[in-house]
């Protein structure tokens, strides 16, 4: 990561804005439309789930809002971002936290993802813990219109949650509510608005 200059950095205006409030963080929730995505997925025998989380970590690092953070308070921008996502064992009700690097391609990431899920036997890792994470979770039981995340009210906190629910079907097309929850300071929603055009271009783009 990389030391920005806040004095000249134009989001100077808005942070300073946000930044005295004690809870400057707001969720998103929208519709999207996964019907190729389910169908790729399904003819590799690839996880929805481990798929979904590739895609929008690369969508939002096509975003250049959500590559800055803070560091000991000094802003930074981060080079990339890792998904932290949760995964429930077969037979379990005690999920656990998975982190891993998001490298390669879909593909690579779907194996690498599922060979730690399945071979991590404790719920998380804090030494792994970082600024440059983002949070993912899925309730794969409900069809999730909105959701809110418990964390601690720390103002520099930049660290992306974004949660999905099952995917239902309506008219032939398989679509599901995805929650983005974001530091204001940090992000609008134009930001939101491009990770998920961008998210939907990766989707169009499977082959």
């Amino acid at each position: 990561m990389e030391t920005v200059d806040l004095s000249s950095w134009p989001r100077r205006e808005i942070f300073d804005f946000f930044s005295p409030i004690s809870n400057p963080f707001y969720a998103l929730s929208f519709r999207l439309d996964v019907t190729k995505l389910r169908s790729w997925t399904k003819e590799r025998g690839l996880s929805f789930y481990h798929s979904l989380i590739w895609l929008c970590t690369r969508s939002l690092e096509r975003v250049e809002a959500f590559s800055y953070a803070l560091s000991d308070g000094k802003l930074v921008r981060l080079e990339s971002r890792r998904p932290s996502f949760t995964h429930l064992p077969a037979g379990s009700e005690q999920f656990r936290i998975v982190t891993l690097p998001c490298e390669g391609s879909l593909e690579d990431f779907c194996a690498a993802a599922k060979k730690k899920a399945e071979e991590q036997d404790f719920f998380i890792d804090m030494a792994g813990e970082g600024i440059d994470m983002i949070f993912f979770s899925c309730l794969p039981w409900l069809d999730v219109t909105g959701l809110t995340n418990e964390r601690n009210l720390d103002p520099d906190d930049a660290v992306p949650r974004i949660a999905w629910g099952k995917y239902v079907e309506e008219n032939g097309r398989w679509t599901l509510g995805m929650s983005l929850e974001v530091n204001h300071r940090f992000i609008d929603g134009v930001h939101i608005g491009r990770f998920a055009k961008e998210l939907e271009k990766l989707m169009e783009e499977l082959e």
